[in-house]
C-alpha cells in the first residue's frame, strides 16, 4: 500500500502505539529506552515534509525507530558493535510472513504447554516477572517468601521454558555472567 503523508504515518504510529513500543522494548532490552525511542521518532515524524511515497510505511516507521537508537547509542558514548550495527541495517517489517507467523505460533505453543508442566506457584511468579514486569521485591510480599527465591523461582522456570523450546539460557549478570545455563 502506497501511502505519501507524514498525517498517516502519524496515524500509523498512533494506532500500533503498542505494537511499536514492544517490538522496540524487544529490541532494546529496555521499557525505557523503547519509550524514549519511540517519543523521539514521534517527533520526528511531526517535524517531517511529506517524504513522498512510501511503500512499507510500518517498515519506514521502524527504521526510523532504528536512526533514532542508533543516534541515542551514539550519543550516550557507546559505540555499536558489528552486530548490533548489522541487526539495525537488517530491522524489517517481516511480521506478515506466512512461515514467520506459523512458527511463531508454533513456539507460543509450545511455550505454553512448558508453562502448564511448572508448578502453579512457580509459573505465577515467573508470569508476574517476566511478563506482567512485577519487581521482584513486590513477588516476594506477595508469596511470602525472600526475593532469592522470586530469583530462583523465575530462573527454574527460564531454564526449563528454554529447555522446552530447545534455547540456551545464557546468565547476562552476576557471577557466571555469559555462561550457558543447563537445558532441562
Amino acid at each position: 500500500m502506497e501511502q505519501d503523508t507524514p498525517g498517516f504515518l502519524r496515524s500509523l504510529l498512533t494506532s500500533r502505539y503498542i505494537d511499536f513500543r514492544n517490538r522496540l522494548r524487544r529490541r532494546l532490552g529496555s521499557e525505557e529506552q523503547a519509550d524514549d525511542v519511540l517519543h523521539e521518532t514521534w517527533l520526528r515524524v511531526q517535524r517531517m515534509s511529506d517524504p513522498g511515497p512510501v511503500q512499507s510505511p510500518m517498515a519506514y516507521l521502524l527504521r526510523i525507530a532504528s536512526n533514532v537508537a542508533e543516534d541515542r547509542r551514539i550519543s550516550h558514548g557507546r559505540l555499536l558493535d558489528f552486530v548490533e550495527v548489522e541487526e539495525l541495517l537488517h530491522f524489517s517489517d517481516d511480521s506478515h510472513d506466512p512461515a514467520r507467523v506459523s512458527e511463531a505460533r508454533s513456539e507460543v505453543q509450545a511455550l505454553e504447554r512448558a508453562l502448564e508442566e511448572l508448578p502453579r506457584r512457580r509459573r505465577d511468579i515467573f508470569i508476574a516477572s517476566r511478563v506482567d514486569e512485577t519487581p521482584h521485591a513486590d513477588l516476594a510480599r506477595r508469596y511470602g517468601v525472600s526475593v532469592r527465591i522470586v530469583e530462583r523461582e523465575v530462573k527454574a522456570a527460564l531454564v526449563h521454558c528454554a529447555g522446552r523450546l530447545g534455547r540456551d539460557v545464557i546468565q547476562r549478570f552476576g557471577p557466571g555472567a555469559g555462561k550457558q545455563s543447563e537445558k532441562v
